[in-house]
């Protein structure tokens, strides 16, 4: 029996913008998760790490390349693969021991077998008496666990977990993130490897043997990280900083494409979803004691207390702005970003709007447009099919909310949401 529960090569998927023109999401993916291991796949938005794991999970199928468990192409679900959702995923019209005996119900495990094993995972999970309960009866932390407890159940030899604790208050995943190691490492369950997607780092760091670190548009394997530390881990011992600080700066690390001074060319170049509001707290935040400009990204995470998740598209917009420097897990305030923290109100807008024309195409797009036109106002549809062009429809709109959030705020133009109309500030009303 090979020692290689999942293997990927050469993987790539593309999905189809509206227009039908392919969208790659993963490109050339190699990856193998071995007997005994645990390993996380981080990376930032559009990096492909839910579709990976869904390629795994037999339920998207790879365009290209060999996508095998134990030597057998996967080509659908799997009996011996099971995961384990972020939102839960529960029927609330069923009973927690009914939610958990689904999967054994679909393996045709016959009624008294199924009862004997879902009780007996219950009780490993901590949900012993709560059987007869409906999932509205329970928290967050204790739904995830009957989520836990139905994947569990099925002994399969491959748990994946999709951000699974990111729904939860910090000590309840922290909590059941425990449990889940106790369990693997007491040899309690009879997985032999798990695959998590997630957004912390920390987290990361603390349960997996190995981290993938994917790169975005399309998602690669840029970076692997193989971690000797004994299990459990202290979160505030200094080798686990030390990786947690190693892992920040890999993945804020540019590019080598990309120099520092490179801004991006493209119109769709896709804008970091972040909000101004974000973006002038951290600044703030930066500008004052105890950080005089410039923060360690795992401290700056810590006293925020936001999750990467949120920090990570703000730091690449303060980049993109040319306000603040990331590198090597720190970040530092630009000498315009600490005029901007020191600024008023209006010279703060004045030098986003003069940012945003510089750095992001699809603002100035906006703006240059608006000028051409004799009323000085369009609809934003001729925008959102532009950028369909590259991307889905949900993304391309996302994109264009967070182009006219912006642009608002620098005072380029001024958006009806009624009508759906940008123009030019001081033109009158946007209606035709």
């Amino acid at each position: 029996m090979t020692d290689k529960l999942i293997e990927l090569q050469a993987v790539q998927k593309a999905f189809r913008s509206a227009d039908g023109a392919p969208r790659t999401v993963l490109e050339g993916v190699d990856f193998t998760l071995a007997d005994g291991e645990i390993v996380a796949l981080l990376g930032k938005s559009g990096s492909g790490k839910s579709t990976l794991l869904r390629i795994v999970a037999g339920l998207v199928p790879a365009d290209a390349g060999k996508v095998e468990y134990r030597g057998r192409p996967i080509r659908g679900p799997l009996s011996g693969v099971a995961m384990v959702f972020q939102s839960f995923a529960l029927f609330p019209w069923l009973t927690v021991q009914q939610n958990v005996e689904l999967g054994l119900e679909a393996q045709g495990v016959p009624p008294a077998v199924r009862r004997e094993r879902a009780d007996a995972m219950l009780d490993l999970i901590g949900l012993s008496g709560f059987g007869s309960a409906l999932p509205r009866e329970l928290s967050g932390g204790m739904r995830q666990r009957v989520g836990i407890a139905r994947a569990l159940v099925t002994h399969p030899d491959v748990l994946l977990m999709d951000e699974a604790f990111s729904a939860l208050d910090v000590l309840t995943g922290e909590t059941l993130r425990g449990d889940i190691l106790d369990l693997w490492d007491g040899k309690r369950i009879p997985t032999r490897g798990i695959l998590i997607v997630s957004h912390n780092i920390e987290e990361a760091v603390m349960m997996a043997d190995r981290i993938i670190i994917l790169s975005s548009d399309p998602g690669r394997v840029r970076h692997e990280i193989r971690i000797d530390l004994p299990r459990p881990r202290n979160a505030d011992a200094p080798e686990v900083r030390a990786l947690v600080d190693e892992v920040y700066g890999l993945m804020t690390m540019r590019p080598a494409a990309a120099p520092a001074t490179a801004r991006p060319a493209a119109i769709d170049y896709r804008v970091p979803d972040t909000d101004v509001g974000r973006m002038e707290s951290v600044l703030d935040l930066l500008a004052a004691a105890p950080y005089d400009g410039r923060a360690d990204l795992p401290q700056l995470s810590e006293d925020t207390e936001l999750p990467d998740e949120e920090l990570f598209p703000t730091y690449e917009a303060l980049g993109l702005l040319g306000l603040a420097h990331v590198e090597r897990g720190d970040i530092a305030l630009t000498g315009l970003g600490l005029r901007y923290a020191q600024a008023d109100q209006a010279l703060r807008q004045a030098l986003f709007g003069q940012q945003l024309l510089k750095n992001v195409p699809l603002a100035a797009r906006i703006r240059r447009q608006l000028e051409e036109e004799p009323g000085g106002a369009l609809p934003e549809d001729p925008f959102i099919d532009l950028l369909e062009d590259t991307l889905e429809a949900d993304q391309a709109k996302r994109m264009l909310e967070v182009a006219i959030e912006w642009g608002r705020y620098g005072e380029l133009y001024e958006y009806d949401y009624h009508t759906g109309r940008l123009k030019l500030p001081g033109t009158g009303n946007t209606k035709e």
